[in-house]
């Protein structure tokens, strides 16, 4: 699928919060942010940063913050390692993580490239992320094939098992395979590689007491982290009533072999015991749609 190509470096300033699937970019040419495409316009900053979301994938909240601006983390064991190891792969170094969720790293930006359809509702470019020189002209649009794709970081955190894969309306069919591949193996390792998957429970069911149960407790897809926390946050400790809050919340996807559209996670949710929660479908079957 033919993606728009920009060159430039990624950033990390004093008050950069970056996790395992956002980072900050700044075009060698800044006008090439009027390149991108996808309905929703890229507004940068001064310095011509816009932060880029990786394409396909989701990693474990670092600092939600929600609809009350009050942030939460999930267990920051597997959020932490998927930021830094984000960092790392782009060419960071020296990475210190602080209280509050800024990094200091050395040097302060590196080199690289990304690939892009458009931008999300929040202003963001969404992208897939290389490093290093540019397979082409930056400022036109590039075939991105199996090859391609694997040198990214969307691919490589999925691989490591740092990434649930998570995959929008109009994302390519034919790399939407590969990367599911790539969980697919990641899960199956023996021994099991380093990263979430041993522990995940959003197909096979957590239990739930409340929000420090999401934030330290279990490992879960972060869109459903994301769901709960704003649902404790309306001062709900049980769960009677979230299957009434995700109607309302809106998220529009659809099964993978199911042409229905469905509305709200609702319809894919069992809670047993009135404490245990799960997904009746892995991430990878879902397609969303973006808002």
């Amino acid at each position: 699928m033919p993606m728009l190509l920009i060159k430039g470096s990624f950033h990390i300033s004093a008050k950069s919060q970056p996790d395992g699937d956002t980072i900050g970019f700044i075009p060698d040419y800044v006008g090439e942010w009027k390149l991108v495409h996808g309905g929703r316009p890229l507004h940068p900053g001064a310095d011509g940063h816009i932060n880029v979301r990786l394409e396909a994938i989701d990693t474990l909240e670092t600092h939600y913050p929600g609809a009350n601006e009050h942030n939460e983390h999930q267990p920051l064991t597997y959020a932490h390692a998927a930021a830094d190891e984000l960092l790392g792969w782009l060419g960071f170094q020296n990475i210190e993580r602080h209280e509050d969720e800024t990094v200091s790293v050395t040097p302060d930006s590196v080199p690289g490239y990304i690939l892009t359809r458009g931008g999300d509702s929040k202003g963001r470019c969404v992208s897939l992320v290389g490093r290093g020189t540019p397979p082409g002209a930056s400022g036109y649009e590039i075939d991105v094939d199996e090859k391609l794709l694997k040198k990214t970081a969307n691919y490589h955190l999925l691989e490591k098992g740092l990434a649930y894969p998570t995959y929008y309306k109009g994302f390519p069919g034919d790399l939407r395979r590969i990367l599911t591949d790539a969980v697919h193996a990641a899960q199956a390792a023996m021994p099991p590689a380093n990263g979430l998957w041993p522990y995940d429970v959003t197909v096979s069911g957590a239990k739930i007491a409340g929000m420090h149960s999401i934030t330290n407790d279990v490992v879960i897809l972060p869109k459903l982290f994301r769901r709960l926390k704003d649902y404790f946050d309306l001062g709900n400790d049980a769960l009677d009533c979230l299957p009434s809050f995700l109607a309302g919340a809106d998220d529009v996807f659809k099964i993978q072999g199911d042409r229905k559209e469905y509305r709200g996670l609702h319809h894919i949710l069992e809670i047993t015991n009135g404490q245990t929660l799960r997904l009746t479908h892995p991430a990878e079957d879902l397609t969303f749609d973006e808002k």
